[in-house]
């Protein structure tokens, strides 16, 4: 049944990924007049082709090493052939992998559009534009067949368009040879030599999931190393993971062009060198969405890479305009992008609302292991900007990693000089992204040391590591 209320205030959002899914929900629950434009789906793109198929595909990849590292916990396979066990082969069925994926991703963004439609919500599929600070015009259709639909009024408007993949001129995409993260799940089959072109968290990601399912890997990194913005200790476990498990990286590289072949690629450096392989994945970054829709003819600015500028509540640089998400200037992280979305509506309905603190945000990147983030970064620490003593643990010591067979990984907190408060830590270990939240809680509400290491870990854990680490930093008084 759709919420009951007495609807007053209308608002209108433009784009329904995360942040626009849940300003549109928000916004519902607090009894506005709820309009939704979405030109392909709701969730966007990080449902329908980033976060939702590519963390399942991750997760397809942590499968098929844990089957192919079973060995080493004593656990082996065989099939009999003749009379005799043979060693089976582990491989991995690439277009039954992306058919599962996807289907995934349609199911969540249908899930989603239903939950909006039970709180009352508007959707309407097409292509929008701001005209002016509280009117917003839509396009639906496609080709000859494409009208302006009835203009949406509104009191508040939220902007969620998202960003997209950044193309270079010297390596246009083909979808078949030469590719953006959001056409590889078009494959049939595992490449046979993946060239992944940007080591960042996303080139980071593919390379480290398509090297698990079996592919040959040249990740070329313009920088010295891997996740050149991520903690510097967790970059380096990370490259060390890669080049062991047999990935090449082709550190301080830049490409310079990407060209298809008859059978292949041919990426050029900017030295000169060639690398040849099956397939180039362009992981070079993101642009934001915000081209041609209005923005600046409605006043709302904008940054030079055509970012929309927000403070901390998600409020653009016109009043009745807020916008959320990767095309905004705040931090590009879905779960960023839903808090804004809330953060915007309560803001604009005048409820009580918390401004957005960057710093208690946490991140974790989906390499094998995953690294996990959050508060103060150990850089900032030794640059002086925070005052904070750091202490790492390796995570093979702890017993429980034992058992498992992990071999790499630590847990990194941060604590304020003198009171031994918590303000940041890093995880590196298999499901950092859960191993993260007690950290994360201990920043958010300020805890000391001895407190978070006051808690009962169960033994043996992996979280024990963390309530460890934290007893190591006990603060005499």
């Amino acid at each position: 049944m759709p919420y009951e209320f007495e609807r007053t205030q209308r608002i209108a959002i433009l784009g329904g990924g995360p942040g626009g899914y849940e300003a549109a929900l928000t916004g519902a629950q607090l009894g506005a007049d709820v309009t939704l434009i979405e030109r392909t789906g709701v969730g966007g793109a990080a449902v329908l082709t980033d976060v939702v198929p590519s963390k399942t595909l991750i997760a397809t990849a942590e499968a098929a090493t844990a089957v192919k590292e079973a060995a080493d916990l004593g656990v082996q396979f065989f099939t009999h052939e003749g009379g005799r066990a043979v060693h089976p082969q582990v491989t991995v069925n690439l277009a039954a992998v992306n058919k599962r994926l996807l289907s995934l991703a349609d199911q969540q963004s249908e899930d989603l559009k239903d939950q909006l439609m039970a709180a009352g919500v508007r959707i309407i599929t097409g292509e929008g534009r701001l005209d002016g600070a509280n009117r917003l015009v839509v396009s639906t259709g496609t080709g000859k067949k494409r009208t302006d639909f009835d203009s949406v009024e509104a009191d508040t408007l939220v902007i969620s368009v998202g960003a997209s993949p950044r193309i270079l001129p010297t390596a246009k995409p083909d979808g078949e040879r030469i590719l953006t993260w959001k056409q590889l799940y078009t494959l049939d089959d595992i490449p046979e030599h993946l060239i992944v072109v940007g080591s960042g968290v996303t080139g980071a990601e593919f390379a480290s999931a398509y090297l698990a399912l079996g592919a040959a890997i040249t990740l070329v990194s313009s920088r010295e190393q891997v996740l050149p913005n991520e903690d510097a200790d967790a970059a380096e476990v990370i490259g060390k993971v890669f080049i062991r498990n047999g990935m090449t990286v082709l550190s301080q590289s830049r490409a310079a062009s990407v060209e298809r072949t008859t059978d292949g690629v041919l990426v050029t450096l900017s030295d000169g060198r060639t690398v040849e392989g099956s397939h180039c994945l362009m992981a070079v970054g993101a642009v934001p969405n915000t081209a041609g829709i209005g923005l600046e003819e409605a006043g709302v600015q904008l940054t030079e890479s055509g970012h929309i500028r927000v403070n901390r509540v998600a409020r653009t640089s016109m009043p009745s305009i807020y916008a959320a998400g990767d095309c905004s200037d705040f931090l590009p992280l879905a779960s960023v992008a839903s808090m804004q979305g809330r953060t915007a509506v309560f803001h604009a309905m005048g409820d009580a609302v918390t401004p957005t603190e960057l710093r208690n945000v946490t991140s974790n990147i989906f390499t094998q292991p995953e690294v996990a983030t959050v508060g103060w970064s150990q850089k900032q620490i030794e640059q002086g900007i925070a005052q904070g003593e750091i202490y790492k643990l390796p995570l093979p010591s702890n017993p429980r990693a034992k058992m498992m067979g992990i071999k790499d990984g630590f847990v990194k907190l941060f604590a304020r000089t003198g009171s031994g408060t918590v303000i940041g830590g890093v995880v590196v270990a298999p499901k950092a992204s859960d191993l993260i939240l007690p950290i994360a809680l201990a920043v958010e509400h300020r805890l000391t040391v001895d407190q978070l290491a006051s808690a009962f870990s169960v033994y043996p854990s992996l979280s024990g590591a963390i309530t460890d680490a934290a007893r190591a930093m006990h603060i005499v008084s």
